[in-house]
């Protein structure tokens, strides 16, 4: 298939780009990288009359740390993640995630902030800023906002942008010497869609967990926190007894659907196997 014909606007301001879309409403799709609307196009998932291009807008570009947080601008690139100092001094988890993104063509187009807004359950980058206690930046009609990660996934592709909105920036609160980071994914192959992943962020002091937060993906609708198990892994030692725990808590926070490849027991199972490495790997770190 081909995409329906539609025009286009090269905004090169934020305020450029909200007023094209206030002008054709819902009608209009942002795009930038467009490693995810480009596809949708072809397939007419989606077929807006007005593409807007945010890529030439410099206040989306740029990664910079502001007092206590890390604010990674919309446009930066998944490749970037790879190799930008600040990020891995500060963000290290989004390091971590970015070699398990698709293949090197998709990092060097894709973007944080179109990962973030289009919020696919099965995407990494979410799931990561969901574990960092990120905050969005969101530019709208109504001037700016911030939205903790919490509440910024709501369901299946549906987050806290109303109609019109521009996701700006991802904010990270600056990573701390006494934390710990581990990420890992299980796929059929490399750079395919993962059956099941996790993000863990961990604050150990005397190698005792004092806080930690454990995100997964391709487990539901929405990349979700694992609440039961981290309070059971607060205050603890990593040893095979609390992880094992840990594991089995896992009942209570996850709750993927069955489908035709993966049956929902198997995702369940792959989701504790995967958070018994990463909880093996903090505690050697500790």
């Amino acid at each position: 298939m081909k995409a329906r014909a539609f025009s286009y606007f090269h905004a090169r301001t934020i305020e450029e780009a909200l007023d094209a879309h206030a002008r054709s409403g819902d009608e209009a799709r942002f795009i930038a990288g467009g490693q995810s609307l480009v596809p949708a196009l072809a397939l007419r998932l989606q077929a807006p009359r007005l593409l807007i291009d945010i890529s030439p807008i410099e206040d989306l570009r740029g990664v910079e740390r502001q007092g206590e947080w890390l604010r990674i601008g919309a446009l930066t690139r998944h490749c970037e993640m790879l190799t930008n100092p600040l990020i891995a001094e500060h963000a290290p988890l989004l390091r971590a995630a970015a070699p398990f993104v698709a293949h090197p063509a998709i990092r060097n187009r894709g973007t944080l902030g179109g990962s973030v807004a289009l919020a696919d359950p099965s995407s990494e980058f979410p799931a990561v800023v969901l574990a960092l206690d990120a905050e969005i930046e969101i530019a709208g009609p109504g001037g700016r906002r911030r939205v903790r990660a919490d509440d910024f996934f709501i369901d299946l592709f549906e987050t806290a942008l109303a109609p019109g909105e521009l996701l700006v920036a991802v904010h990270v609160p600056l990573f701390r010497s006494n934390q710990r980071i581990a990420f890992d994914e299980l796929a059929r192959r490399r750079g395919d869609y993962a059956l099941v992943g996790c993000g863990i962020l961990a604050s150990v002091e005397n190698e005792l967990i004092e806080d930690i937060s454990i995100a997964f993906f391709s487990v539901g609708n929405v990349p979700t926190r694992a609440r039961t198990a981290e309070s059971v892994l607060a205050g603890s030692r990593l040893d095979t007894a609390r992880i094992a725990a840990a594991q089995a808590a896992l009942d209570a926070d996850l709750a993927p659907d069955d489908s035709d490849d993966v049956p929902a027991a198997m995702r369940l199972h792959l989701a504790r196997v995967v958070l018994g490495r990463l909880l093996g790997r903090i505690g050697d770190a500790a």
